[in-house]
């Protein structure tokens, strides 16, 4: 039954931005969003009444409804979440995160003016490309290093500035497609190079290599299968001889190496990940590859090699459409510090991830279960990011049975802190290891509010 005179004692929306409460709301969210929310809390208040349902007409709760309605309106939809998924380069969160020194410096480069493109020195107007370039050669032993906004970006630049209506040989095994479904064939062809493709899917030979070389070649290029693995019955060629056939018929080798990892994973239970260092001492010629997978750095595209090539590719125009901003740069020279310093591992959070002890994880874990339940079984975390393909590294997981799980992931998910679990057996199940220091608290928060909801 309609409440008539609960009709009757709505208030108006002038007496609701008039008070105290809507001149907050005002103040915070600005005086046309708050009118907006308050007349939409109104209408919505209206409708239940007129349907018999209860509704309360006190200002104090029509200005608190108005309220989340404008917390929920203005909520960034890039939002911070705690990872405890155990992938540590997850591409859908965000892949690396920031070490502190990197996060310090992004803030130093968007708070205050600085020196993107002006020398102290000279006075004069500087080079945004000088600011990484010297630290990429130092790091990975190349003449010199250009940093553009991803390494898809850096691939089309390379091959339209040095193959450009020519062709590049690359084995049929390599034409790979990456994440967001594209393709190296595709990336390619938008260069305008052509692709001459060798071998079978599962087996190159130098010979290959020999027999597709024309007057129409300007490079050979390997794509590093960084996101698959194949087994059985395959064979490919070294760089260290493709580098031997480039050089001895006057060509280029571009070795695309992807993940960008320039410490060695051997020592960590993993299989190996080529190093930029590695390709520049094999003979790449010029090497590209990605900022913010292993490297652990900000999204970037790094190119290192020789230095005429590194000039020509600074000078082509595309280079200033795909040229990386200040953030970017400020936080790729503090991330590379952490390298030239030998201090990675500990600096560095994806590798701090991948190096962590398994005893500490598994501590962590146990603590965990003290304070909410559960119990602790061994699992495995993933390096991700279309690095290391089918890599694991042993780790220790709360695992909390739960009832219908997947609606339990989702309340984690809308939590004021999102969390993101793992969802495996029927049960909901959290890695340390990819938690950040400092997040631990407000997981538990989060897992216990979620636990005790109906």
């Amino acid at each position: 039954m309609v409440d008539v005179n609960a009709l009757r004692g709505l208030p108006a929306v002038d007496a609701l931005i008039s008070s105290s409460g809507g001149q907050a709301l005002a103040a915070e969210y600005g005086r046309e969003a708050a009118v907006d929310a308050l007349r939409r809390t109104l209408t919505i208040t209206r409708e239940r009444l007129r349907k018999g349902e209860d509704a309360s007409i006190e200002q104090a709760a029509l200005l608190d409804a108005a309220a989340d309605d404008l917390r929920l309106l203005f909520q960034p939809s890039l939002r911070p979440v705690i990872n405890a998924t155990g992938v540590i380069v997850h591409t859908n969160l965000g892949r690396a995160p920031l070490s502190e020194a990197a996060q310090r410096a992004v803030l130093d480069a968007a708070a205050q003016y600085g020196t993107l493109e002006f020398d102290l020195e000279s006075g004069k107007r500087g080079s945004r490309l000088r600011h990484a370039s010297d630290l990429l050669a130092q790091v990975t032993g190349a003449e010199a290093g250009l940093v553009v906004n991803n390494n898809a970006a850096a691939l089309v630049l390379l091959l339209t500035a040095l193959a450009r209506g020519r062709e590049v040989v690359i084995s049929r095994g390599q034409l790979v497609e990456i994440g967001g479904g594209f393709r190296v064939p595709e990336v390619m062809e938008q260069s305008g190079a052509k692709l001459a493709e060798v071998g079978a899917t599962n087996r190159t030979r130098p010979t290959d290599y020999e027999r597709a070389i024309t007057e129409q070649t300007a490079m050979l290029m390997r794509a590093h299968a960084s996101n698959f693995k194949q087994i059985g019955f395959t064979e490919t060629v070294s760089l260290e001889e493709m580098a031997e056939i480039a050089h001895r018929h006057h060509l280029l080798l571009v070795d695309d190496l992807g993940s960008g990892a320039l410490l060695d994973t051997v020592p960590f239970g993993l299989e190996h990940e080529p190093t930029a260092q590695e390709s520049i001492a094999a003979g790449a010629d010029l090497v590209a590859f990605s900022g913010d997978k292993l490297l652990g750095g900000p999204q970037a595209g790094l190119i290192v090699g020789k230095k005429a090539l590194i000039d020509t590719l600074k000078g082509h125009p595309l280079a200033r459409a795909l040229r990386a901003d200040k953030l970017c740069l400020a936080a790729l020279s503090a991330t590379l510090d952490h390298y030239r310093k030998g201090e990675a591992l500990t600096k560095i959070p994806v590798w701090r991830m991948i190096s962590r002890p398994l005893a500490d994880i598994r501590a962590e874990a146990e603590a965990w279960a003290a304070q909410v339940g559960g119990t602790v079984i061994e699992g495995e975390s993933a390096v991700g990011g279309g690095s290391l393909p089918g890599e694991t590294l042993p780790t220790a997981l709360l695992a909390l049975d739960v009832e219908h799980a997947d609606e339990f992931a989702a309340r984690l998910r809308r939590a004021d802190s999102p969390v993101i679990a793992r969802i495996a057996g029927g049960r909901a199940l959290f890695d340390p290891r990819t938690v950040l220091p400092g997040q631990g608290e407000t997981l538990i928060r989060v897992l216990k509010m979620c636990l005790t909801m109906p």
